[in-house]
């Protein structure tokens, strides 16, 4: 099988990773890519939103399926091109990634699917945000309706920081704040059946103790050991299964990966948010427990074929990736300074540890620093202790100037809180 990844981050990284440790996978390329993915892939240049680019390019390469991974060329219709031209795609439709690209699209699908979500206001006005601002109190949610590559939502006390994002957006959803920790949870589905994956945790805000701004995330873990036994069936049942029923009952139907962000509340499991597309950094952990070969459950999914495939399987063992950002993220960050310590990471401490590129390029023989978030330092171990201490000792060897990373990613979790 040959494969096409589009995109060029730490999401893509692991997914070519794990493509190429598929032994059905007989030709793996990406497009853009990244300095990492190179090590795995063979790279083309693409504008990962020109649907007719990539239906052309997978069409060169004669691929027997395109993964798009972000989620801009999804909301652009890229998967759309790619499957008129008669190409398998995992990816929703431009329409359906609306779930997505729309956080008031995805409050509406939720409210047809009865699906439990915080409560919300649509606002467009500045009298409207004040009213909605007044109606839930602090802590103020004000989130961007459209695409903000995860740094759209705002959670302040402040009203003022408040009411300045919500200007600072053409319209914007406020909701009431949830409590309780948050949970990620990816699932595969062709428009009809629904596979749920192993949950992760995540952590949005730049600094250890969750203080700080909010970023795409800093690190992640998984499995949940706090986490009820039951809740991925349960989320199943109430979440994904009517979110996808209701997808194709109004003839968008929803093929792809669905990612539910959820609340585990005191009134019960709530949606945050959903995205249409495998998230970064929980897909880094998901990943490396996955034991079924990738290729065949993407192209089932692409295929319309889920229901034939065998229960997944799953590694007991635990994963925790940690984010190493550049200076200044999650504000306009530094790029261009040499990344060192890759090979040490590599001789020393592979299989166990090893490093996914998220914002990289090669100049020369450097590998260089080419955004906010630069690179996934991903650990598996026997439990979180362990995998935790094997991600640190990674991200230790690794030279970045003004480089910054949480050092309590999964802390809790592995002292059993």
């Amino acid at each position: 099988m040959k494969v096409l990844v589009i995109g060029g981050g730490a999401r893509e990284h692991a997914l070519c990773r794990s493509l190429s440790l598929d032994p059905a996978v007989t030709a793996l390329h990406c497009a853009p890519g990244n300095a990492g993915i190179a090590e795995v892939a063979e790279l083309h240049p693409v504008d990962a939103v020109d649907g007719a680019a990539v239906a052309a390019l997978a069409g060169e390469l004669g691929a027997d399926l395109v993964v798009v991974g972000p989620e801009a060329p999804l909301v652009a219709g890229v998967a759309d091109a790619v499957r008129a031209a008669g190409i398998p795609v995992f990816g929703p439709s431009g329409a359906a990634a609306q779930l997505e690209g729309s956080k008031a699209f995805a409050k509406d699908v939720m409210a047809g699917a009865g699906v439990p979500t915080a409560r919300s206001y649509v606002c467009t006005t500045p009298e409207e945000v004040a009213e909605a601002l007044d109606a839930f109190g602090a802590p103020y949610v004000v989130k961007d309706d459209g695409l903000a590559a995860g740094k759209g939502v705002v959670v302040t006390d402040d009203l003022q920081t408040a009411v300045r994002h919500a200007a600072a957006c053409e319209r914007v959803v406020i909701e009431e704040y949830l409590d309780g920790p948050e949970v990620s949870l990816f699932a595969i589905t062709d428009g009809e059946t629904v596979l749920p994956l192993q949950p992760a945790q995540d952590f949005k805000r730049a600094l250890d103790g969750d203080q700080g701004p909010n970023t795409g995330g800093m690190g992640a873990y998984s499995p949940l050991p706090w986490a009820d036994p039951k809740l991925v069936d349960e989320v199943l049942e109430t979440v994904l299964q009517p979110t996808v029923d209701e997808m194709r009952r109004r003839g968008t139907p929803f093929s792809g990966l669905l990612y539910a962000g959820l609340a585990i509340t005191s009134r019960g499991v709530r949606v945050i948010e959903f995205n249409a597309r495998f998230g970064d950094p929980e897909t880094q952990v998901v990943l490396a427990r996955l034991r079924t070969p990738l290729a065949g459950i993407l192209m089932a999914a692409a295929t319309g074929n889920l229901a034939d495939l065998e229960p997944l399987r799953w590694s007991d063992d635990a994963a925790v990736t940690v984010v190493v950002a550049s200076h200044n993220y999650p504000g306009t960050p530094r790029t261009g300074d040499p990344i060192t310590g890759l090979d040490e990471v590599a001789a020393q401490d592979a299989p166990h540890a090893y490093v996914l590129h998220a914002g990289t390029r090669r100049e020369g023989e450097q590998v260089v620093s080419a955004g906010g978030r630069v690179l996934s330092v991903t650990a598996t171990g026997a439990d979180l202790t362990e995998a935790r201490e094997r991600a640190y000792t990674a991200v230790g060897r690794i030279r970045l100037d003004g480089s910054q990373h949480r050092t309590d990613i999964a802390a809790k979790a592995a002292e059993g809180r």
